[in-house]
């Protein structure tokens, strides 16, 4: 009986504060009230962005030059587009250990199909992307099936197809794309004119704006709060002003790749998928509980399937494009720290290791710091070994984040 007269209580105060939520003052209330029950979302990301960028700036100040900024975007794309992976598996509460060597073995394949045997292009991508795909279906059969776990199958993953990049490159190790091809010029030189880099830095308000009009219609006509029409064109005002002031920072050096192009647009895509598809919904539920998800009916095994095919396959492209970045596809491509940084991208950028909670653009924020770090500390002529204890504070920084953001939502859910 107490329960039955707590509950409609609890709910009333939760529509009183929404409903107070008007305004730019009940916009910023509204989101320090979600920061404290633990809803941090990118936060931390951008707050610990700002930090690396002013030290780094007032160390060397042509850290923030139009032109370094430029080649850091370039930097950013090919592990930013293996981290937007991560993210498919890391919400699911699992993880691959493979996506370097995957990435390897992309590059390898493409440069062997098409450098060394003359198959078209589009052909020689589209069978790295086809192996990544089964590489991923067959991580997810041994997941589902047979119970082994996702760390295991992974790491044997990453040996087998280290051995397989190593075999397709053969004696030489390495093999040269030809200077002036599509995918050099691609990952070396391709900048976007200045008045699409301008019209897609307008796209997100206008969206914004759009979309938000949208729900709040709806809910206004469902006789629920909706946000104030203010706090939501001061919102998308903001967002325009800021994208256009980079892309114009942007465009007085070299401009927009049209690589991160590329990136940015599947991450709007994923974001899209995770946010306003069943299967994104589906994501979630798993990853918070799995077995509460079968009980609903939703198919277990193929979220898992397909999350694990889309990690391959975006391990897979991103080698391609680390090819097309280095002009070559080596038996160092994929090794080293690209395995580690793909991976902390997707944790520092937000995405949680519980499972259950992640975002798109955790791939793309989590790669701008981590590449950042790299930048600023080549500037100052500082060595490697820097670069990994700076981004493995930032990891652990990130996990603590999550961990306590975690236990703050759980002690509100039960307030």
């Amino acid at each position: 009986m107490s329960e039955t007269t707590k509950a409609p209580a609890r709910l009333d105060r939760s529509d009183s504060r929404v409903a107070h939520a008007t305004g730019l003052g009940g916009t910023v209330k509204a989101f320090l009230d979600r920061v404290r029950s633990g809803d941090v979302g990118s936060l931390p990301v951008v707050v610990g962005l700002v930090i690396i960028w002013t030290v780094f700036t007032v160390l060397n100040p042509v850290f923030l030059s139009a032109n370094n900024l430029v080649n850091l975007l370039f930097d950013c794309s090919t592990i930013g587009v293996i981290a937007l992976g991560i993210v498919c598996v890391l919400m699911l509460g699992e993880i691959d250990l493979s996506v370097g060597s995957m990435s390897g073995v992309g590059s390898a394949l493409v440069g062997v199909m098409w450098v060394n045997q003359g198959v078209p292009l589009i052909l020689a991508i589209a069978g790295a992307l086809a192996l990544g795909a089964v590489v991923g279906f067959l991580y997810a059969a041994l997941r589902t099936r047979l119970g082994m776990p996702s760390f295991v199958s992974t790491l044997a993953g990453l040996l087998a197809l280290l051995g397989l990049q190593l075999y397709l490159l053969g004696n030489t190790g390495s093999i040269n794309l030809p200077y002036g091809s599509f995918p050099v010029n691609f990952g070396q030189l391709m900048i976007m004119p200045d008045w699409v880099s301008l019209t897609l830095a307008v796209v997100p308000g206008l969206v914004l704006l759009v979309m938000g009009q949208r729900t709040r219609a709806r809910r206004e006509a469902a006789n629920l709060s909706a946000g104030s029409l203010t706090g939501l064109v001061l919102k998308a005002g903001i967002l325009t002003a800021g994208l256009v002031a980079v892309v114009l920072y942007l465009n007085s050096g070299r401009g927009v790749p049209w690589m991160f192009g590329l990136f940015v647009a599947l991450v709007v895509v994923m974001n899209y998928a995770f946010t306003r598809t069943r299967w994104g919904r589906s994501m979630t539920a798993v990853g918070g509980n799995a077995e509460a998800a079968r009980r609903a009916g939703i198919n277990v095994a193929g979220v898992y399937s397909s999350a694990f095919v889309l990690c391959s396959m975006f391990a897979a492209l991103g080698g391609v494009l680390s090819s097309a970045r280095l002009a070559s596809a080596s038996q160092q491509a994929g090794t080293g720290d690209v395995n580690l940084n793909a991976i902390a991208a997707a944790v520092i950028g937000g995405t949680s290791l519980f499972g259950g909670r992640g975002s798109a653009w955790s791939a793309l924020l989590g790669i701008i710091v981590i590449q950042s770090i790299a930048s600023g500390l080549t500037l100052l002529n500082l060595s490697s070994s820097l670069r990994y204890m700076i981004t493995g504070g930032v990891l652990a920084i990130a996990v603590i984040v999550d961990s306590l953001a975690r236990q703050s939502r759980v002690s509100h859910g039960r307030a």
